[in-house]
């Protein structure tokens, strides 16, 4: 499976760039976890908008899904162009039923509930979910085609779970919001030793830093990660692409 970064800032995009979203494919099927702002734009870059075939969203956090709403004009434009375009399925929890209700637009897309307690398979990929701590209630995504597996946090501050969440994965892709002598725990989010941690702990290859701060040198969480985890790390960026 082939995964690449869309957007990566927290909060709000960088100039000419775009808050979370990450493109995954395999065998043919394209499913977009997470569509924040600029998102759209930015997939462009490397598939139509027609050819998604789904997407999940982590919470409804407005830097994780402002671009559901022209994704949904996108694809009722797309309708009109192709007749045999299907209604795209919008995966999201209940928790917030105003956000749910909000994924089913027209004919163009369709709200799809997932149960955390539930593994949930949408096209080839295998998706179980663990619950973070954040304002608004937010699930992490443990994913895998069955033979290469990742984890994405979403947004959370730290959790001991994640590590048993995350042991035996390939790749783990934290929200890293804050530098290592910043407490992100109230505001719901991780800094760089946080992140490092569960890396370290689960005994993860890589770490790819995302959901990134607006203020200071990026490089410098690489540095303190590094300080704590042994393996590679990265920080995200627009088109970063993992294969595994």
């Amino acid at each position: 499976m082939k995964l690449t970064v869309i957007g990566y800032w927290g909060g709000y995009p960088g100039k000419g760039e775009a808050t979370s979203g990450y493109l995954l494919q395999h065998e043919g099927f394209n499913l977009l976890i997470d569509c924040g702002s600029g998102v759209l734009s930015s997939l462009q870059n490397y598939i139509g908008v027609e050819e998604l075939n789904a997407v999940i969203l982590s919470h409804y956090h407005h830097d994780h899904v402002a671009d559901i709403g022209v994704l949904q004009y996108g694809r009722l434009v797309q309708s009109f162009l192709q007749k045999s375009i299907p209604t795209l399925p919008v995966y999201g929890h209940t928790k917030d039923q105003k956000g749910f209700q909000s994924l089913t637009y027209r004919s163009a897309t369709a709200g799809k509930a997932y149960f955390p307690e539930q593994l949930l398979q949408i096209g080839p990929f295998h998706i179980s979910f663990m619950e973070t701590k954040h304002p608004a209630p937010c699930y992490a995504m443990r994913i895998t085609d069955g033979s290469k597996t990742f984890v994405y946090t979403a947004d959370s501050a730290y959790l001991s779970d994640f590590v048993h969440f995350s042991k035996g994965a390939d790749l783990l892709i934290s929200e890293c919001n804050f530098y290592s002598d910043q407490d992100g725990g109230g505001p719901g989010h991780m800094n760089s030793h946080d992140a490092a941690n569960i890396a370290a702990k689960a005994d993860i290859p890589h770490l790819l830093l995302t959901h990134l701060p607006h203020f200071g040198d990026h490089n410098q969480l690489i540095e303190q990660a590094s300080e704590r985890f042994s393996g590679k790390v990265e920080t995200a960026s627009a088109g970063w692409m993992w294969e595994g």
